[in-house]
């Protein structure tokens, strides 16, 4: 249970900072990088919402790192199947593989850079924000912007049961491999098995704690969220505007 988002972005030190603000420059990141037809905006942006979180928030470069490689694998595999089986024009380079000719071309290659440009810009415009705010600030806002209410208080309640169920299922694992329920492959489908219906069970009997105990406390079917106010400072004005400028006159 440890090295989660949301743990990072209640230290992170851009969480003081206006929620509208932040989430603003994300969406803006997020638009341009993935509707720009250069690699170069979506690089600019990633770089600049990277220093950012790694430099302005305090978030750990290594943990950085490790979140942000994990889809940026899942990028480059794709890339690696628009690099030698679309586009065209001139070669560029090509292998073979038993005895099977792999050739990538100059357009197969422009459209894997930029799809790998794109992702690593959208996620670090993501990471930005989950790094920098709580999840809860980020419901306050969603809920003043004018979304429903049972949206967001679905939501909510999914967010928080999600860390329950990993909690609960890590439990049950833990005292499965204390018990060599891994040790061979029946057992291990087995254990499984026995996991998922055991973390069903639980899950219901949760739920039903959950409508015990909101009720017992007179909820009314809304659930109320309190939003900080914090202004926008100038400087930080000034630095989205930069950022703003520069990125457009990169596309």
């Amino acid at each position: 249970m440890r090295n989660l988002l949301d743990d990072y972005a209640l230290v992170s030190r851009l969480r003081y900072r206006n929620v509208w603000l932040k989430l603003t420059i994300a969406a803006f990141g997020l638009l341009v990088g993935v509707s720009s037809t250069s690699p170069a905006t979506p690089l600019f942006i990633a770089l600049s919402m990277s220093f950012a979180t790694v430099f302005f928030g305090k978030t750990p470069l290594k943990f950085y790192l490790t979140v942000l490689l994990i889809p940026m694998g899942f990028a480059i595999v794709g890339s690696l199947v628009i690099l030698f089986f679309f586009g065209s024009g001139s070669e560029v380079f090509y292998f073979e593989v038993f005895g099977y000719r792999l050739t990538a071309n100059a357009g197969g290659l422009e459209m894997a850079i930029l799809v790998i440009s794109r992702t690593l810009s959208g996620m670090s415009c993501m990471f930005f924000l989950a790094l920098s705010t709580p999840v809860i600030e980020l419901f306050a806002v969603l809920k003043r912007s004018g979304i429903p209410d049972s949206v967001i208080e679905l939501s909510m309640l999914m967010y928080r049961y999600i860390f329950v169920f990993l909690e609960v299922s890590m439990s049950i694992k833990h005292a499965q491999t204390v018990r060599l329920g891994y040790t061979n492959l029946r057992r291990s489908l087995y254990s499984v098995a026995m996991l998922a219906s055991t973390l069903f069970l639980r899950s219901y009997e949760q739920g039903e704690k959950l409508y015990l105990a909101m009720n017992s406390r007179c909820y009314d079917g809304k659930l109320s969220l309190f939003e900080t106010k914090r202004p926008i400072r100038a400087t930080e004005a000034v630095l989205a505007s930069i950022y703003a400028v520069a990125a457009l006159s990169l596309m």
